[in-house]
Formats: structure tokens, sequence, C-alpha cells
């Protein structure tokens, strides 16, 4: 299995695309992390829906839902976590 190093400050400039749809999710707000085991358990992306009165609920996304790093957007499966506009 090929293993790649990302600084995080260069994961939170690239694109997010569910590759189930195409649909562009936006940029990475978050990250979880297990300090136990040191490693990244989850990304956490912003809503794209806000409102006046509405409350935003972020989208934390596991990191095994992650498919591919490319050079400069992340591509993950978004199935059942992502809703649909």
């Amino acid at each position: 299995m090929e293993t790649s190093m990302f600084a995080i400050n260069s994961l939170k400039t690239m694109e997010i695309i569910d590759i189930n749809t195409g649909t562009k999710l936006g940029y990475i707000k978050d990250f979880k992390v297990n300090c136990e085991e040191y490693k990244l358990e989850a990304v956490i992306l912003p809503t794209q829906k806000s409102g006046w009165f509405s409350k935003n609920e972020d989208i934390e996304l596991p990191w095994e839902r992650i498919k591919k790093i490319g050079v400069d957007v992340i591509l993950v499966d978004g199935e059942g976590i992502v809703e649909n506009n």
C-alpha cells in the first residue's frame, strides 16, 4: 500500500469532493484526533445550509471514508453522511 505524508495545513486547503455525486463539499474545518493512538479519526466539514435562525451543524466524516488524496482535492465517500441538496 502506498503511504504518503501530508501537512495539516495543506490538507485544509484541498477541496473535498464526494465521489458518488461529484458534489463539492467545501474545505476541512477541523480534525478529530485520537490522542491515545496518535491518529486522525475524522475530518469536520462545515454545513452548506445556513439561515438567520438555524443552527449550523458540522459534518463529521470518518477518516475511513477518505478514498484518495490528490494534489489539490480530497475524494471522499459521502454516502449516508452528506445530505443531497
